[in-house]
């Protein structure tokens, strides 16, 4: 029987900011259609430094990154967007200013006419967004804004999400949360790559 082909594939890479020092050194991974995959480690292992660079935000120096088994190493993020790759960082990952409806229209920057329809997609996992629609994303809490981030990714119907430590700094109970909506974004058909320092949540 043939072996099911992954979707999206980091190989060997070796990757970092400043010329000459790598973060990582003959790093891969890949990631099945369906799959949750989490990346865990201590800080400073490269887990971050691993999916800024599958989303073009690090450079690249050797190796590469596949999806569908097209080349994509060290393509724009906007071109990943529209190839179907979503991307929620830790920090710094939502509009202050702009309201949650403004955040999410964000995401449909691609291709806004799709607006209506992901609106009523992402709110119906993320119900509570909707019903604040027109509160400042500043006023959220850091859960809220995990969820409004994770929403606004979701807005361009992404076949792979690349979550960036979506639990830290939050409470035990927002960190349930926040696993609970991964979990229901991986079962809406969404494959996940997803880094976090407690394995044990990861796990779960």
């Amino acid at each position: 029987m043939t072996e099911k082909a992954p979707l999206l594939v980091a190989d060997g890479l070796d990757a970092g900011y400043l010329p000459g020092i790598n973060i990582l050194n003959d790093c891969s991974l890949k990631l099945f259609e369906g799959e949750l995959v989490g990346i865990v480690g201590p800080n400073g292992a490269g887990k971050s430094t691993l999916v800024k660079a599958m989303f073009g935000l690090v450079n690249i120096r050797k190796g590469s990154v596949q999806l569908r088994g097209e080349e994509i190493t060290n393509m724009k993020a906007h071109s990943l967007v529209s190839r179907g790759i979503g991307y929620v960082p830790q920090t710094n990952n939502v509009f202050p200013s702009l309201t949650i409806e403004e955040n999410l229209e964000m995401g449909t920057f691609i291709d806004p006419s799709r607006f209506a329809e992901r609106l009523e997609v992402v709110g119906e996992m993320f119900p509570k967004l909707i019903d604040r629609r027109d509160q400042r994303a500043g006023s959220l809490s850091g859960g809220e804004r995990q969820m409004l981030a994770m929403g606004r990714a979701l807005m361009l119907d992404p076949s792979v999400l690349l979550l960036d430590e979506p639990s830290a700094g939050l409470s035990p109970a927002l960190q349930d949360e926040v696993f609970v909506r991964c979990h229901k974004i991986n079962r809406a058909g969404v494959s996940i790559v997803m880094v976090e320092q407690n394995a044990s949540r990861c796990l779960q």
